[in-house]
């Protein structure tokens, strides 16, 4: 039984230049991704998402290293990976002169459908992807969030095992982003797809990913679930404080699990472990004057993409 949908082993990539210098994309990746997993590849622009995305999906290949894609051998085995495989891409990019049920007949037929079964597939597409009401319309015509829904249900026309998403709701409206994001979840839950996900919307990643790795300037700089890779970080939440009257700001910094401190007249930020009952000690500290608000705020991935992009 297959149990990683990826094995990656010192994958590097390098960009040749006119200048006959040269760009290092990607250095040493090695990177297990298991099946039946959602996984998040996040990063700065320029970090390698989308070249490491284009190799597993066996659209480019690596200078250096091993890679294997549900079991079978990324350059030996090419042609069997790419029926079990399929991609989805922030800018989708189908024949404008087609309809929406024209184009996913056409990708139906390079993915080997044909005849009823063609038909039957399309049509299933169209539904579970809500396409209906534009399924005459030509690609050209489209707003930008249905063009992501279709390219999305093109992406499941052979019912892939393992499913690549190169940020798939850049540049769409929120109330859009949520459909899709609904979408991806379904996908993944109904038809038992292994994904694997690029995006650099930190809220998506937290909330999809079973595990994430950032990338930094081509290298694996950090790989865990998003609530490790807080705690790991030691990113405590960030607690703001409004007050009237007096307070040993001193003493507040002194406090066990009190990682950070900002203060300013009647306002003082803190970052602190709770692991350490911080809220209580610093509540007590506070006996002279009169509090007026408290904020608490849990870390969230966008403080760790911060943290590791440093």
């Amino acid at each position: 039984m297959i149990e990683k949908s990826v094995e990656a082993k010192g994958i590097c990539k390098r960009y040749k230049s006119f200048l006959g210098t040269g760009t290092t994309v990607l250095n040493n990746i090695s990177l297990d991704i298991d099946v039946g997993e959602i996984f998040g590849l996040l990063g700065p622009n320029g970090s390698g998402k989308t070249t490491l995305i284009s190799i597993f999906s066996t659209l480019i290949y690596p200078e250096q290293g091993s890679l294997s894609i549900m079991g079978l051998d990324a350059r030996r085995d090419r042609g069997e990976i790419r029926k079990i495989i399929n991609i989805s891409t922030a800018k989708p990019n189908f024949p404008w002169s087609l309809t929406v049920r024209e184009n996913l007949r056409h990708y139906g037929m390079l993915y080997g459908l044909y005849g009823s079964g063609l038909s039957r597939t399309v049509e299933d597409q169209i539904d579970a992807f809500e396409l209906g009401d534009f399924r005459d319309l030509k690609f050209e015509d489209l707003s930008t969030g249905i063009k992501q829904r279709l390219s999305l249900a093109k992406s499941m026309l052979n019912h892939p095992r393992l499913l690549f998403l190169d940020e798939p709701t850049t540049g769409l409206d929120p109330d859009i982003s949520i459909k899709i994001r609904a979408l991806i979840r379904r996908i993944h839950e109904e038809e038992n797809v292994a994904v694997v996900l690029s995006t650099h919307y930190m809220p998506e990643a937290e909330m999809l990913c079973d595990r994430i790795a950032f990338l930094r300037k081509g290298e694996v700089v950090a790989l865990d679930t998003p609530q490790n890779l807080k705690n790991h970080l030691g990113l405590g939440e960030r607690v703001v404080i409004t007050y009237s009257g007096q307070a040993d700001i001193g003493a507040l910094g002194r406090l066990p699990g009190v990682l950070g401190l900002k203060s300013e007249i009647g306002r003082v930020e803190m970052v602190i472990d709770r692991s350490e009952d911080s809220v209580d000690r610093i509540v007590k500290l506070f006996q002279e004057a009169k509090i007026l608000d408290i904020n608490i705020k849990e870390p969230d991935l966008e403080d760790v993409f911060i943290e590791l992009a440093r």
